[in-house]
C-alpha cells in the first residue's frame, strides 16, 4: 500500500522535483534487509512540524515524508532538526484530512547537500497508518 498526496506541480507550494530525486536515491540505496520490527508503508506527503521549543512566531518546518507506520515516519527536509525534541506534526491522513500528532525527533542527518534525512516517532500509536 502506498499513498501519494503531493500537491499539483503548478501549485505555489508544489512538491519539488529535487525531493523526488532524493527519495528515489534513498530508496534505491537502502538496505535490502529489513531491520525494523514494524514495517512501514510508502507514504509521500508534505507535512509541517512545529517544535515545542520554537518561538510562537516561528514558521513551521516543512517535511517531505518517505514512509509511515502506526509508530512513526521517515522524512527528508532542508533543515537540520534537533534530536530528542518534541513537537506537533500536521500530517494529511490517507483521506486528506489534516491530523495533529505529537511526536519526537530521533534521527536527522545530512543525506545530500542541503538536505537531511530523518525519522520521528509518534508519542501515541496512529492506527490510521497501521498495515494490518
Amino acid at each position: 500500500m502506498s499513498t501519494d498526496l503531493r500537491e499539483p506541480k503548478n501549485s505555489a507550494d508544489a512538491w519539488p522535483a529535487e525531493v523526488d530525486l532524493i527519495l528515489s536515491a534513498l530508496e534505491a540505496g537502502g538496505a535490502h534487509e529489513e531491520r525494523r520490527r514494524v514495517k512501514r508503508m510508502k507514504y509521500q506527503v508534505k507535512a509541517d512540524l512545529r517544535l515545542f521549543s520554537d518561538a510562537p512566531s516561528a514558521d513551521s518546518w516543512t517535511l517531505y515524508t518517505r514512509d509511515v507506520n502506526a509508530k512513526g515516519l521517515g522524512f527528508i527536509t532542508q533543515h537540520r532538526l534537533p534530536l530528542g525534541y518534541g513537537g506537533k506534526l500536521l500530517l494529511p491522513s490517507p483521506t486528506g484530512q489534516i491530523m495533529t500528532i505529537h511526536c519526537t525527533l530521533y534521527r536527522c542527518r545530512e543525506t545530500a547537500q542541503g538536505w537531511f534525512e530523518g525519522a520521528l516517532y509518534f508519542n501515541r500509536d496512529q492506527w490510521t497508518f497501521s498495515l494490518q
